[in-house]
């Protein structure tokens, strides 16, 4: 290693402790073990431009070890993106793009917001799956326009967590030879030696994976590094753990190998002596040599060729398969096609009654017929949450392009590996689990709804109407916990116009996640006007275009000035129909308020608000098989929510909606206490 090199690499070491030090909090230690490894990918592995953070056909870099922010917040600095010195000074602070943690969107280079640790890798096997997917589409041969790597770096923690196992898995199933983790060996956690905690042989267990493991001794030999990242790119059929032990906190005197260095800044006396013992030409904050700065500015054009040799394939390309390249550019951007919709049922004609599952699925398959980079799958539960896309491939090695892809029973997997994809971009995820275990899913759900992620949960079975499983899987907060989740939004048809709907909203959304909540049991055709279920009176139902403002009148008092509001979400849509029909023939106007967004309704401005809601009609039930958490929000002080704020039971479904009140005669009661 030269002189040159060595102060290159240093200088990661020597920004990461100072920028901790002056923000008196962050991760030094680890920056420290890994900045070699960081030098030699950035400067020598990678393929990427720090002038265009964008270029489409970039290797993909993934710090999973998210703590250690203050590495890849060096390395983009040093290596020319638009991540200035003052930035570095100001890590950790208030209007920053340095955060903590790294963020997407925040800052050019970063592509996923990582710090919950597992979850920077899970999103990795997503980019890879989603450049297999997109060169198998799209290549032809001389033509080879998608052709990059995945890399991430992980540590102890990141090995540790339940999502790593589950990813992985799958990982080495689906023969993914062009992702590469770099595993941070260094032994240490926030508590002190790995011994504490784990005993596993994280080698032997990737290779029970079907990964490709390399072994590199010393975290600072850049040419064992170097030969081990070109072996993992070199192997085509499996994708490779490079197992790279390091020393925590390298260079530092009294730190070194010390868990003390993980979380807590060195101090001022440390990080001189660190200095010192490095040889580093300067004790001041944040120094850098000018022939360093220089030496990683080389990465600047070596990045605008590779773009340009790229950019001159492209145009070949192009010239070659100009439809292709078109839909190419089209689908990397994030536009649906023409006409994307016009294959989707029109729901509001069905004829007989039947589960919301069931119109999701009809309604899949209208949009995947026009939208080709639709990519489905399932937690091992495609059958019940009827997400298969018909005639479609799986998506395996032996099939590449398939758009069916099999999580298996690995719902938190599921949802950061969707999130990769997207991330990635070219492709358009959606996923299905029961309601009930979006809770395995959270961490991912909340990390898309942060990050602006396009991709759709299909949540089937959503409430004790799925009947005789008992309560272990009938959701009673699911609905309420998602809903707190910012950027997230929710989606609860009650029929299957509203199911239509739902996934044109779903679809057409690009700045965050959404979720479709579905039952299992069948629910009744509502009277819209023009639908099968017309009859008398029912010019005064609404459409189901509603649905996009997320709360909409569907049925009017009869005097078209209500006395009693019934507020409702879903399959209990029904029940208000009914309640109403019962109440008006008593001689209570009554007003039906179909509400299956509340994400969206909160966000329509208040005129409309208390269109739908009048402030002076204080008489409201809500109606929702579910916790009523959050329901007053809505019903207001004067009102009452019909609910389950207790777990289920195991019975019939229409045993159940009765012995726990969800019945005309309850709401009748309900609404005679409150008028």
């Amino acid at each position: 290693m030269s002189s040159l090199e060595q102060r290159s690499i240093d200088a990661i070491r020597v920004l990461s402790m100072d920028a901790v030090q002056k923000a008196n909090s962050g991760h030094p230690g680890t920056p420290m073990a890994l900045a070699p490894v960081g030098y030699v990918l950035f400067h020598r592995q990678l393929h990427h431009n720090p002038a265009d953070p964008t270029w489409l056909d970039r290797d993909r870099f993934i710090l999973s070890i998210g703590h250690a922010s203050m590495l890849i917040y060096s390395l983009l600095h040093l290596s020319g993106y638009e991540v200035s010195e003052e930035d570095i000074r100001n890590f950790r602070q208030w209007g920053s793009p340095t955060a903590g943690h790294p963020e997407y969107g925040h800052i050019p280079g970063v592509e996923t917001t990582t710090g919950p640790l597992g979850q920077g890798i899970a999103n990795s096997v997503g980019f890879a799956l989603a450049e297999r997917w997109l060169a198998k589409r799209f290549n032809r041969p001389g033509h080879e326009v998608v052709d990059h790597f995945t890399y991430a770096l992980c540590s102890d923690g990141d090995v540790m967590e339940g999502v790593s196992h589950e990813a992985a898995e799958i990982a080495g199933h689906q023969k993914l030879g062009k992702l590469i983790w770099i595993f941070d060996d260094n032994r240490i956690t926030i508590e002190g030696s790995t011994d504490l905690s784990t005993s596993t042989d994280q080698a032997k267990r990737f290779a029970g994976y079907g990964w490709h493991v390399v072994h590199v001794s010393d975290g600072n030999d850049l040419q064992a590094i170097d030969l081990a990242i070109t072996e993992a790119k070199q192997e085509t059929d499996r994708p490779t753990l490079i197992v790279l032990r390091t020393t925590i906190a390298f260079g530092s005197p009294g730190k070194a190998g010390s868990a003390s260095s993980h979380g807590s800044p060195l101090g001022a006396a440390e990080i001189e002596a660190t200095k010192r013992n490095l040889g580093y030409p300067s004790l001041e904050p944040f120094h850098v040599d000018t022939d360093v700065r220089q030496h990683w500015a080389a990465c600047l054009p070596k990045g605008e060729r590779l773009q340009e040799a790229w950019t001159a394939r492209f145009e070949s390309y192009r010239a070659a398969h100009a439809d292709l390249a078109a839909e190419y550019e089209r689908t990397m951007a994030g536009e649906l096609p023409a006409n994307w919709d016009s294959d989707i049922p029109d729901l509001a004609a069905a004829t007989s009654a039947d589960a919301t599952r069931n119109w999701s699925g009809k309604v899949i398959q209208g949009i995947a017929g026009r939208v080709p980079n639709l990519i489905g799958g399932s937690a091992d539960l495609a059958g019940s949450n009827k997400t298969d896309i018909d005639g479609a491939d799986s998506l395996l090695p032996e099939s590449p392009d398939g758009r069916i892809v099999h999580y298996g029973v690995r719902e938190h997997a599921m949802g950061s590996i969707m999130n990769g994809m997207s991330l990635h971009g070219g492709v358009r995820p959606y996923a299905g689990t029961f309601l009930i275990f979006s809770d395995y899913m959270r961490p991912a759900i909340r990390l898309a709804g942060l990050m602006g992620q396009p991709v759709v949960y299909v949540f089937s079975h959503d409430s004790i109407g799925l009947g005789e499983d008992g309560p272990t899987h009938q959701p009673v907060e699911q609905m309420a916990s998602l809903r707190a989740i910012p950027n997230v939004l929710d989606l609860r048809p009650g029929d299957g116009p509203e199911t239509e709907m739902a996934w044109r909203v779903a679809i057409e959304r690009t700045d965050g996640p959404a979720f479709l909540a579905l039952s299992r049991q069948k629910v009744p055709l509502l009277p819209r006007e023009g639908s099968a279920a017309d009859g008398d009176g029912a010019s005064r139902f609404a459409s189901a275009e509603g649905l996009r403002r997320g709360g909409y009148v569907l049925a009017e008092a009869s005097t078209g000035t209500p006395e009693l509001i019934i507020i409702a979400s879903g399959t209990e849509l029904g029940l208000a129909v009914e309640a109403r029909a019962h109440m008006e023939a008593k001689g209570t106007p009554t007003r039906v308020v179909s509400l299956p967004s509340w994400f969206l309704f909160a966000r329509q401005d208040r005129e409309y608000r208390d269109e739908v809601l009048p402030p002076a009609v204080s008489a409201r039930v809500s109606v929702e098989a579910g916790s009523t958490f959050g329901w007053e929000r809505w019903i207001g002080d004067g009102g009452r929510a019909v609910g389950l704020d207790h777990f289920g039971a195991s019975a019939p479904a229409e045993v159940l909606f009765e012995r726990f009140g969800f019945t005309v005669e309850n709401l009748d009661r309900v609404a005679a206490e409150i008028l």
